[in-house]
């Protein structure tokens, strides 16, 4: 009412004063709109008073928090701080209240931090501050025009925050936040001595402040003080708050950034290079992320040794989570896949391994060779184990069905295999090798490769039968059997591979060289010899019946009669467009195998369906092998087991089938009980 009546006089004395006084009144009513109204008078005001005008800016700045702008705010403020910084220090003292400074300080202090780094407006001004301002005398337009001219050069900022951080330090000299703002806008100004002392007043007060250390190892760094610059930042390690980094630096010029990434780089490879203790490893991880982080995020070589070291303390996810960030900016880096892969290694992950490994090799083996050899002989074995399985399982897969799965070609696996024989010269590599180059249709090759890893005449089965292979290819069928029939009994799995190489005519014409030769041992009672190739037989005619028989029947002079049993499994499944003689002997020869193997009722039904087809010759058959009364006794044994069961029709036709092979007193009781059971059941 007072500031009413006065402005209401005649007289135009302090007329802004009391604009500026009814203003702050009115704010602290709660009445904003009219509190704004008298600040803008004053302001736009034709002939302001410079300490009104400060008064109006705090005033203002306050109803601006209270509307959500902060950065208007900061404005306000900084304007007020470079008419008068005194004056404003009084006007919020004197009229802003307690319960209000405190997050005016705040305001005042986030915004200054992110002007110095560049979050405010880059490029340009405020809408706000692109309107024409008119009403004010020289002396404010000049000082206000020249602070709205740093707006617009970005650069620039760092004069208007130290303002306002010197109005901060003056409110509160104990408040770090506010000291180390100042500091930030003294180096931005390039006045990094009066930064210096001051981050160095702040430290005296809290030592273990990790931002201020942070600030002053830069600084030490940038005056070339780097034994001081390493203690600052060990002390800075030891707190275990790298986070204060970021905002750090964005306000760091790019050149001290760089000073950074280099020292700290540089200081972890003298840490590795010493002794590899786990406090050094750590204290090299430490300074290896705060070059990560100085660099932007971003640094390849730093990332890679950090996840080297975080491998070399078992910390296997992290360090997977460094190759990850290499291999997203750059997906076929070398160092990063090999890495990845012994991390998986080490965590025994056989195909996430493998698929790294594998991708490495392929972009550049001469790069991940050397690391492999320098891994212990266990480890070494592992790599080359689960290389060679899955090069193994590939080309398998490409040969067997004519297509490669996903992205890896032949020449992969030729990368890949001739690698595997510089790692280890195993006789498997140089095999794997070979193969692949057959696969590749490069045959003078492959032979050549045989011939310089096992000589002219190899001793190991596997490269004979590979030899043999590409002989085969000059139609020696005769000398490709031998040597393939040995491989026949030691991995048919590998002679099915092999074999794929060999066209389809050929094919025909050693199954019949090996199954004639098979005979020949079966004649001689060379068993199992006579097996491999049988085998080879069986094999080159895709499982053809007549072959399966032979290599059954050698299997039952070997008295591996599971294997024999399977054999003709395969050749009754073929029953089709055999005559009833042939199909009632594959019969009593199944029965024979079942009585072999214990399983007395499937041998009975196989006899059975042999006596419907052709009576005489399985009748014959069973004479010979196993003898009418001994399976006689086997059919009265299962027609019991039925019997007993009351399952009468069945034990009915099983009793009548074996009547036909031998008379037996036992089966013709069983008959006639069977009678008496049915004219009982037809009497009931």
């Amino acid at each position: 009412d007072v500031c009413e009546q006065l402005l209401a006089a005649e007289q135009n004395t302090y007329h802004n004063t009391l604009l500026a006084l009814r203003g702050f009144c009115s704010l602290h009513t709660q009445d904003h709109h009219r509190a704004l109204q008298d600040f803008q008078r004053v302001i736009e005001h034709n002939s302001p008073h410079p300490n009104s005008c400060i008064k109006a800016l705090c005033g203002r700045g306050l109803i601006r928090i209270a509307g959500g702008s902060n950065y208007l705010t900061a404005l306000d403020y900084i304007t007020a701080c470079q008419l008068k910084l005194d004056e404003t220090i009084f006007t919020i003292k004197s009229y802003v209240p307690w319960n209000q400074r405190g997050l005016l300080l705040k305001v005042l202090q986030e915004e200054g931090q992110m002007m110095l780094q560049k979050k405010r407006y880059p490029g340009g001004s405020p809408v706000s501050f692109q309107k024409k301002q008119t009403g004010l005398c020289t002396f404010l337009t000049v000082k206000v025009f020249c602070f709205l001219a740093f707006f617009f050069f970005p650069s620039r900022d760092a004069p208007g925050v130290f303002q306002l951080a010197s109005l901060l330090v003056e409110l509160d000299s104990s408040d770090e936040v506010s000291q180390i703002l100042c500091a930030d806008a003294l180096y931005q100004m390039g006045r990094g001595e009066e930064a210096h002392k001051m981050l160095s007043l702040a430290l005296s007060r809290n030592p273990q402040r990790a931002p201020v250390l942070a600030r002053l190892a830069l600084l030490q760094l940038k005056r070339g003080f780097v034994y001081d610059g390493n203690q600052l930042l060990k002390r800075l390690i030891r707190i275990g708050d790298s986070s204060c980094l970021l905002p750090i630096l964005a306000i760091f010029q790019d050149e001290d950034r760089k000073l950074l990434q280099s020292h700290c780089r540089w200081r972890a490879l003298a840490l590795l290079k010493g002794k590899q203790e786990g406090a050094a490893i750590k204290e090299a991880i430490a300074h290896l992320s705060f070059a990560i982080l100085a660099a932007g995020g971003y640094a390849e070589d730093c990332l890679l040794t950090r996840a080297r070291c975080y491998g070399r303390l078992g910390q296997m996810k992290t360090a997977i989570f460094d190759f990850n960030a290499v291999l997203k900016e750059d997906p076929r880096n070398v160092q990063a896949l090999s890495g990845r892969g012994f991390v998986h290694l080490a965590l025994r992950q056989q195909k996430k391994a493998v698929q790294d490994l594998f991708s490495a090799l392929k972009v550049e083996a001469g790069a991940v060779i050397p690391v492999i050899l320098s891994l212990k002989p266990e480890a070494q074995g592992l790599v080359t184990g689960w290389l060679l399985q899955h090069g193994r399982a590939t080309l398998s897969r490409l040969v067997a069905t004519k297509d490669l799965p996903g992205e890896e070609t032949l020449g992969d696996l030729l990368t890949v295999a001739k690698a595997l024989t510089k790692i280890c010269r195993a006789a498997q590599h140089h095999i794997f090798y070979t193969d692949v180059l057959m696969a590749n249709g490069e045959h003078q090759e492959a032979l050549k490769h045989l011939q310089e890893a096992f000589g002219h005449c190899p001793a190991d089965d596997f490269a004979r039968a590979r030899l043999a292979v590409l002989q085969l290819q000059s139609r020696n069928v005769a000398g490709a059997a031998a040597p393939l029939s040995v491989l026949a009994r030691r991995d048919e799995k590998d002679l099915a591979f092999l074999l794929n190489f060999v066209d389809t005519k050929q094919q025909q014409h050693l199954a019949q060289a090996a199954a004639q030769e098979g005979k020949v041992l079966m004649r001689a009672h060379d068993h199992e010899q006579a097996l491999g190739y049988h085998s080879l037989a069986v094999l080159a005619s895709r499982d053809s019946p007549r072959y399966l028989r032979h290599r059954a029947a050698c299997l039952m002079h070997l008295k591996k009669y599971e294997k024999a049993l399977k054999d003709m499994d395969k050749v009754i499944q073929g029953h089709g467009c055999n005559s009833p003689k042939t199909q009632a002997g594959d019969h009593c020869c199944q029965g024979f195998l079942l009585l072999a193997l214990a399983q007395e009722e499937a041998a009975v039904q196989h006899y059975m369906q042999a006596l419907q087809l052709d009576q005489p010759l399985a009748l014959g058959t069973i004479t010979n092998c196993p003898g009418r009364e001994c399976l006689t006794k086997t059919f009265h044994k299962i027609a019991q087991h039925h019997f007993e069961k009351q399952r009468y029709e069945e034990a009915w036709k099983i009793t009548d089938s074996g009547l036909k092979i031998d008379k037996s007193s036992e089966l013709q009781k069983m008959k006639a009980r069977l009678k008496r059971e049915a004219s009982s059941c037809s009497i009931h």
